[in-house]
């Protein structure tokens, strides 16, 4: 394949070097640098390129030339993601997506910007995605679907039709939200979760959604900062 794009990786984790390799042997991109933040910076080297402080990023890659791609997973729910992604477009980098060319997404699919799709993911017709999503591998989105920006969506997990999931959200492996189900912003649901009804902001969703009477905040859960 033509490399005739260059990306920069941002994050020096296991997510960092799995997009290594898809971006590497299974797309038009060429990685020529990853960037952590100097005050993360461990290392100066990775798969023989270069790991750079992403504050110096302008000075050593220029943005017009180069995409970038934020490769880090669901930390504070996808706000640690979502925050490199914007500084990085501030800085005039293009963001860059990864579709495998294994998955199904149907024609009329919408996905938006710096999205991460594995193999095996099946997304019907209809379904609308946000920005700077990453489903993994094995996932079913069912038809008339939508997932807002800033969420993860492990493996195998089924989303039937008409759900609506809200920004920031975690679904664990083998989740399952039955038909017409929405939930809210700042959810993670657990590995296993049944979800058949809809499910507030700010929800832990542990097993089987039966009682709400005493929600259990995912922020909280998941160490997110009140200001964020």
């Amino acid at each position: 394949m033509q490399k005739d794009r260059k990306l920069i990786l941002i994050g020096d984790s296991a997510f960092a070097e799995v997009a290594h390799e898809y971006f590497t042997h299974d797309s038009p991109y060429e990685v020529v640098a990853f960037a952590v933040e100097r005050a993360f910076l461990t290392r100066t080297e990775l798969f023989g390129k270069p790991v750079v402080p992403l504050e110096e990023l302008p000075e050593r890659y220029a943005p017009a030339d180069h995409s970038f791609y934020a490769a880090l997973v669901y930390t504070q729910l996808n706000r640690l993601r979502a925050r490199l992604y914007r500084a990085a477009k501030e800085m005039g980098y293009r963001p860059a997506s990864y579709v495998s060319p294994r998955a199904f997404v149907w024609r009329n699919v919408e996905l938006g910007e710096h999205c991460f799709v594995f193999e095996n993911n099946v997304i019907q017709p209809f379904v609308k995605i946000g920005a700077n999503v990453v489903l993994w591998s094995g996932n079913h989105i069912g038809h008339h679907s939508a997932i807002a920006d800033h969420c993860f969506i492990s493996s195998h997990v089924v989303v039937s039709g008409f759900c609506t999931v809200g920004a920031h959200c975690f679904f664990g492996v083998n989740a399952t939200l039955g038909n017409n189900v929405t939930v809210g912003a700042d959810c993670l649901l657990g590995a296993g979760a049944t979800v058949v009804k809809d499910v507030p902001a700010d929800t832990l969703v542990r097993g089987t959604l039966s009682d709400l009477s005493k929600p259990i905040s995912a922020r909280r859960f998941s160490k997110v900062p009140e200001a964020a």
